[in-house]
């Protein structure tokens, strides 16, 4: 069996939270792995209650599936440990022993960095600080933390040998493939690669271990910080269309614009997309919320959806309806059958 990967297709806040959760519930992963760091936050609404998430894969709902932080990951100590008590999945949870720890240094030294504040919009997080100490090979691993002990192992051999018996992996992205280092606006960037090559690369697996790769787009297009955002509305606008949202990271404004199809088209092409998951339809279409079904969806909203499909050439499995994890449409027996 093949790793599902799961990655967003625009500037982050696509809602790969969702539609990870949502894959962890209904195709019972035996594991979830989740890359990236903290300065990229998934929110996950379920029976009632809301988590957002900056380190614990989303797909933690499922109690059945063990969860992993990957080697590439970036970890911080105060954000782990206020997740795994949200989340009561402590015993389920470990980390690969090279995965990278961040400082409080890290957050400071950001945040002193004008270009980055006041340019490049950081989140202050510490993530580019920690990986740039990556580089330079000063950075401490998951491995030289006492208090991780307990958490820690060879998740690259764990992943390995659950491909090899045939069991179900899904790896979580993080933010959106126009803030990747090397296909993003540089510098207005993240501090690392968000394709799902890259996805692969952090977990420790290999270009044939892929399988199904999802690219998350939302129905609207959303960016915090600096940076270009073709076809830019107003603050104004953007609330009035009830676009207008808050980062679950930073808490700022995001800015907003309508769907693009060059933009959506290079990310799927460049990650070798084989489906299409679309959040929020209902904020463009609201008597589209909630429903679970095809054929319950007004008549605009299939034909915007099946537009998205020609003009992407890749077929859209996945529709969410609302915020909670299972108002999803799934289409994936529609299109591949049984």
């Amino acid at each position: 069996m093949s790793a599902t990967i799961v990655v967003g297709g625009f500037y982050g806040d696509e809602g790969k939270g969702k539609i990870t959760a949502y894959l962890g519930l209904k195709d019972d992963y035996s594991i979830a792995v989740r890359v990236g760091s903290v300065n990229a936050g998934h929110t996950v609404v379920y029976g009632g209650r809301r988590w957002k998430l900056r380190l614990i894969p989303s797909a933690f709902i499922n109690p059945n599936t063990r969860l992993r932080l990957a080697l590439g990951s970036l970890i911080r100590l105060d954000v782990l440990w206020r997740e795994l008590e949200e989340t009561k999945c402590s015993g389920r949870l470990r980390i690969d022993y090279r995965a990278g720890v961040i400082e409080q240094r890290h957050r400071e030294q950001e945040l002193r960095d004008e270009f980055l504040v006041k340019v490049v919009g950081t989140t202050g997080q510490g993530v580019g600080a920690a990986m740039a100490d990556r580089v330079m090979r000063k950075l401490k691993l998951a491995k030289d933390y006492a208090e991780l002990r307990g958490y820690i192992g060879d998740v690259v051999g764990e992943l390995l040998e659950a491909v090899e018996r045939g069991e179900k992996i899904l790896l979580e992205g993080t933010q959106g493939f126009y803030l990747s280092l090397l296909h993003g606006e540089y510098p207005y960037v993240t501090s690392r690669d968000t394709t799902a090559s890259a996805v692969l690369s952090e977990a420790g697996l290999g270009p044939k271990h892929a399988g199904e790769i999802i690219v998350v787009f939302k129905s609207y297009v959303t960016r915090v910080g600096g940076g270009p955002l073709p076809g830019e509305l107003s603050e104004e606008e953007a609330a009035k269309r009830g676009w207008l949202e808050i980062a679950t990271v930073t808490g700022r404004k995001r800015r907003a614009a309508p769907f693009n199809y060059e933009l959506a088209r290079r990310a799927v092409r460049v990650n070798s997309a084989t489906q299409i998951a679309v959040t929020k339809l209902d904020v463009l279409f609201p008597k589209a919320k909630g429903k679970r079904r095809w054929e319950e969806l007004p008549v605009e909203a299939r034909n915007w959806i099946e537009r998205v499909e020609e003009e992407l050439k890749t077929p859209v499995t996945l529709i969410g309806t609302g915020e909670e994890v299972l108002d999803t449409i799934d289409r994936r027996r529609e299109v591949y059958g049984p």
